[in-house]
């Protein structure tokens, strides 16, 4: 009868552990794998439900900063206390709306360039707005009104034959079918979205500087018209912020050998 080598039956041993060994690395490998696959993708999940969150802690930080300030009534009587006039009244609809058209392209740069000083701007344009719409529509609750302007926009900016109250000069007009001056049409909005790089980015400087130039001249008329200190004040700061970032996307154009857009 034949008997199996000793030493042969070693290797079959060793052979086997090997294998064995083997697929158990394999095991491990792919075990590890599919554990690391979704982990690569969480970031941009993450990023999404962070902006989603931080843009709606904005807008509620906002809301309730505009609903605890209200009229500024100190030292009055309940019969004496100031009311929002026309003029508050139309500038926290209207501004409002302006500024989400300012939010969403600042998104949109937030998302698509590949410039860190163009994410950077975006990303604090996009903040600071979207607390002060909050803020507006606050105001408009407590105030009794509606969140969205009612007929035609910006006649709370106009005075008898279309004038500005006492400031000599007539409304901006908004062109191109837009809905208020400095805001950008459908049709720029589409060509905004269709750009990449560079392109993009000039793009969105340029169409951000106008769209603050129209808001500058919005905030002018709420500081000198308005009744209630609260709108006045938080007019009067968007005339600093805005004017600085002006400043800046007009030196970053530059930067950029390219030219503003014409206004209005």
């Amino acid at each position: 009868m034949a008997h199996d080598d000793p030493a042969d039956a070693e290797d079959t041993v060793e052979d086997t552990k090997g294998t064995e060994h083997t697929d158990d690395t394999k095991t491990t490998r792919t075990t590890e794998e599919a554990t690391e696959r979704p982990a690569a993708r969480q970031p941009t999940w993450s990023r999404v439900v962070i902006l989603g969150a931080a843009a709606l802690a904005a807008l509620l930080i906002g809301a309730t900063i505009g609903m605890a300030i209200g009229p500024d009534r100190s030292g009055d009587s309940p019969s004496e206390a100031p009311q929002a006039s026309p003029v508050d009244i139309g500038f926290a609809q209207d501004m409002a709306l302006h500024h989400l058209q300012a939010v969403t392209m600042a998104d949109w740069a937030r998302e698509h360039s590949d410039d860190p000083e163009i994410v950077q701007l975006a990303f604090d344009m996009a903040s600071v707005q979207l607390e002060q719409v909050g803020r507006m529509k606050g105001w408009l609750m407590l105030w009794g009104q509606p969140e969205e302007p009612v007929g035609e926009l910006m006649t709370w900016m106009s005075g008898l034959g279309g004038h500005n109250h006492g400031t000599g000069g007539d409304v901006p007009e908004a062109s191109g079918g837009a809905l208020m001056p400095g805001m950008a049409s459908n049709e720029e909005l589409a060509k905004l979205r269709s750009l990449s790089g560079e392109e993009f980015d000039v793009y969105f400087l340029q169409l951000m500087l106008r769209h603050h130039e129209g808001g500058v001249d919005m905030a002018q008329y709420a500081y000198d018209f308005a009744s209630l200190q609260p709108v006045r004040t938080l007019a009067k700061s968007m005339l600093m912020s805005q004017g600085a970032e002006m400043d800046l996307m007009r030196d970053m154009l530059a930067e950029r050998g390219a030219e503003p857009l014409p206004f209005p």
